[in-house]
């Protein structure tokens, strides 16, 4: 497996908890992270407003969808660019 950058799992988490939401060890066992850095991921989410906790369970704010369509667009330049390098190589 390829090493992620922190935007992809910062988009993995947000994706993870859109819909109903979801639990740090169901975020930890489905993007493949332990649970200290996963502690790290959520806490910075929740501190800026992306994600909130209710009970167990972590769910994606309206800043947090934002936050997430962004990623998604930087990811997606990132990778356009990134393999317009490799072609050149």
């Amino acid at each position: 497996m390829a090493r992620r950058t922190r935007l992809e799992v910062l988009s993995s988490i947000l994706e993870i908890c859109s819909g109903e939401g979801a639990s740090k060890t169901r975020i930890v066992y489905q993007i493949n992270l332990n649970f200290k850095n996963a502690g790290v991921y959520l806490k910075w989410l929740t501190d800026k407003g992306y994600l909130v906790k209710e009970g167990k369970m972590y769910k994606i704010t309206p800043a947090g969808k934002e936050m997430l369509l962004g990623l998604k667009e930087i990811c997606s330049i990132l990778n356009i660019e990134e393999h317009m390098t490799e072609d050149k190589v």
